[in-house]
This record gives C-alpha cells, structure tokens and sequence, in this order.
C-alpha cells in the first residue's frame, strides 16, 4: 500500500502562480532594481572611510535585487517554480491583522518627530505585535495583560537602540527632551 503522504508529490499545488504571473513578480523585482541604481547615481560617490562611498550600499543593494530578479524571470520562464511547496496559511487574506501592522508603521513614521523614537517604536512595536497575535489566532491578543506585556517589550527594546544610537555612535533620532536619554 502506497503512502498517502506521497500522494501528488509529482503535481505542482493549486495554489502556485501562473509562470505569467511568476514572470509578472520577477520584472517588478528588476523594476525595483533599476529604480534603486536610478536613486544611487543621485547619491556622491566620494570615498569615506576605508574607501567606501555612500553610494556603495544601494548599488550593492540594486546589483543583487538585479540578480535575484534575473533569476525569478528565468525560473519562470523555463517552466515555473518546479519546487515550491503549498505556501500554507488561509487561501484569503486576512485584512485586520494587516491594517494593525500598516498602522504600527503609519504611526510611528507620524510621531517619530513629536514624541521622539522611543515612544513612536514602542506604538509601532505594540500596534504591530497586536496584529501578528490576530493573524496567530492567539486567544488573548487584545487582554490588557497582553497589552502591558507588549508595551513593556517595546520600551525594553527601543529605549536601549534610542542609547546605543545617540550616547554611543552619536547618531541623532529624534527624542522626546533635548537630554538625549529620552
């Protein structure tokens, strides 16, 4: 008797993408790539420290996007993702949890100026985390318990960044006084 585990282990799953649509990803990804080297030839490239320029980085960044984007439309094209596996999780997207994360993000960005990185981080880390609970199904996502259990770990892990950053390499975030401790 055959295992039923190996049953369609031969069959590409329902839910991949087209190669069309796979080809569709990995253009976007050189789309991104050429957009990145556009917005590096804006940037100097003197050379600072140890001879690198400030450039370096997003070039480096656009030359491997450029390769992994090369690949994807390769892949694609010459019969599609042979070995990807179901990709698992709900066949819809689940919207709460995305707006919860996106907000996070939106928030903090709009704060980060008036209420300095610590507390617009911790907003951003809590916002997030409330929405990777929800997409989790975890039962006690929006207990009060839980709420102060994810405050806590954002202070716990923005306030020493915010330190490191300003007290050690003398970077400026924006802070909440003028001491550069909060």
């Amino acid at each position: 008797m055959s295992d039923p585990s190996l049953a369609g282990a031969d069959e590409a799953p329902d839910c991949i993408p087209s190669p069309r649509a796979q080809t569709v990803v990995g253009v976007g990804v050189l789309l991104v790539a050429a957009g990145m080297a556009f917005g590096a030839l804006q940037i100097s490239s003197e050379a600072g420290y140890g001879g690198v320029g400030p450039n370096f980085l997003p070039w480096l960044c656009a030359v491997v996007l450029a390769v992994c984007g090369a690949w994807l439309v390769w892949e694609a094209r010459t019969g599609g993702f042979r070995e990807a596996s179901d990709p698992g999780g709900q066949p819809r997207a689940d919207i709460g949890p995305f707006v919860w994360v996106s907000t996070g993000l939106l928030v903090n960005a709009a704060l980060i100026g008036t209420v300095g990185f610590i507390v617009s981080c911790t907003v951003c880390y809590v916002l997030a985390v409330q929405g990777l609970r929800r997409a989790g199904r975890q039962p006690l996502a929006g207990t009060p318990a839980t709420w102060a259990k994810d405050v806590a770990t954002g202070l716990l892990i923005s306030a020493p960044v915010f330190w490191a950053f300003t007290q050690f390499l003398a970077i400026n975030l924006p802070g909440l006084t003028e001491t550069g401790w909060l």
